[in-house]
């Protein structure tokens, strides 16, 4: 049994978390319309999101897999994460410097390349210090920094035009001046976040038997490859059955974050085009009810433990699921600012659930001697229903959704509702432990 940590030790090692969702929460706030004011098509706009699914897709398994198998004096899971936020930092410095649209592109796919180096081995690190007892309290504390980053990353531009940056103010390619400086916010809070839990919190040393079995295992990214592939081939019932789930919910969010200023300009203000004030001020709305549902999300993230203790995370991830679907679908209908936060306490409900309680069913049935290779996996389930928006709504885009950024809100809550129904049909069971020491995954 692992010791138990206090609670001040884990907020220091999620602390991390707090620069990684900031990073996060500027591409879901800011990406669209920046692709927006460099004179993207709008139906095209899921394309550019191409780049975080799939180095997810290809990095987080692999990265993941050889995590598992790392030795090094800093240790298994730390130097992943580390190198992944200095370059997750180089990107956001230079992404609302970009000239095209091409070049911002470009530098998300770097961008979302380092995240996901950073990011399994960072939830590894965390189910590997934490006892069982306390993995809901650690995932939901993740969720909580994931609240606290966004909802920063969110306010940001808006608290730089509160403390006297001109909102209309904009470089030649009309990106707005807070948003830039949001940017490089982005990059100071990406690395320090990371540092301070590397220096507060270490892993915890392998035992001479655990290094030992690590040793005899094949080192090097190819015998990961085969590693993913058998961890697949084993992979647990329950984790399956969340799969269908996240095809949903994932799909959902994508189709949001993608559209929702669009879709914000078009209810309130009557246009989507990037060079007008409406759509700027459409986009700082949007912030402040981002900010809002992620703040909403970081108390939900504490307020849902005793719920998940009592209920399970399924039930409760039903819930919150339903809370967000049901607001989504009500959404185009408000034209008032002040009401367009009600739907958003439903959305803030779900981030927070959605953050840690899939975690919780996960760490519940994997073992424990392969968590960084099934967190990888367990990722391809956020990625491959991300993928499949990309190339499935420009197509439904115009055809049955009218060319109405409105109309892609209305379908991410009715795909909510669906993940709703697909967790209650999710049953956990503690996965059987198999002996550390092993064939090669080669031989396996």
């Amino acid at each position: 049994m692992k010791p138990r940590l206090t609670f001040a030790q884990i907020l220091n090692m999620n602390f991390g978390f707090f620069g990684i969702q900031y990073s996060f929460g500027l591409q879901q706030g800011n990406m669209s319309p920046l692709y927006k004011f460099l004179g993207a098509d709008e139906a095209a706009l899921p394309y550019l999101w191409l780049a975080g699914p799939v180095t997810g897709l290809v990095v987080q398994p692999i990265i993941g897999a050889m995590s598992d198998r790392t030795l090094s004096r800093w240790g298994r899971r730390t130097p992943y994460f580390f190198i992944g936020a200095v370059l997750c930092s180089v990107a956001l410095f230079f992404m609302p410097f970009s000239p095209t649209l091409w070049a911002a592109a470009g530098l998300l796919w770097i961008l979302d390349a380092a995240n996901n180096v950073t990011m399994e081995p960072y939830r590894a690190f965390v189910s590997d210090k934490l006892d069982r007892s306390q993995h809901s309290l650690g995932f939901l504390t993740q969720s909580a920094f994931t609240g606290l980053g966004q909802t920063l990353a969110y306010l940001t531009p808006s608290i730089l035009v509160v403390l006297g940056m001109n909102k209309d103010a904009v470089n030649s390619h009309h990106i707005p001046h807070v948003t830039i400086a949001a940017f490089v916010i982005g990059a100071v809070f990406s690395i320090t976040s990371i540092l301070w839990t590397l220096r507060t919190t270490k892993e915890i040393p392998l035992t001479p038997d655990e290094e030992a079995a690590i040793r005899r295992q094949p080192p090097g990214w190819t015998h990961a490859f085969a590693e993913i592939g058998s961890a697949i081939r084993e992979m647990p019932l329950a984790m399956r059955q969340l799969a269908v789930m996240k095809l949903f919910q994932w799909y959902a969010l994508f189709c949001y974050w993608q559209y929702i200023v669009l879709s914000l300009s078009k209810t309130l203000f009557g246009t989507t085009d990037a060079t007008s004030m409406a759509f700027r001020d459409a986009s700082l709305i949007n912030g402040q009810i981002g900010g809002f549902y992620n703040a909403v999300a970081c108390v939900a993230a504490f307020a849902l433990v005793p719920f998940t203790r009592r209920f399970g995370a399924a039930r409760t991830h039903a819930f919150s699921l339903t809370a967000a679907g049901v607001g989504l679908i009500c959404l185009p209908l408000i034209h008032s600012k002040l009401l367009l936060f009600v739907p958003m306490l439903g959305m803030g409900l779900a981030w927070a659930s959605v953050m840690g309680n899939p975690y919780v069913m996960l760490a519940g049935c994997i073992p424990a001697h392969r968590t960084g290779v099934y967190m990888g996996i367990f990722n391809m389930f956020i990625v491959i229903p991300m993928i499949i928006q990309i190339f499935t709504l420009p197509l439904l885009y115009r055809s049955m959704l009218g060319g109405d950024p409105s109309n892609v809100i209305r379908l991410a809550g009715a795909l909510l509702l669906c993940a709703a129904v697909a967790t209650l049909f999710v049953r956990t069971a503690p996965a059987a432990e198999k002996p550390l020491v092993k064939s090669s995954p080669a031989q396996a």
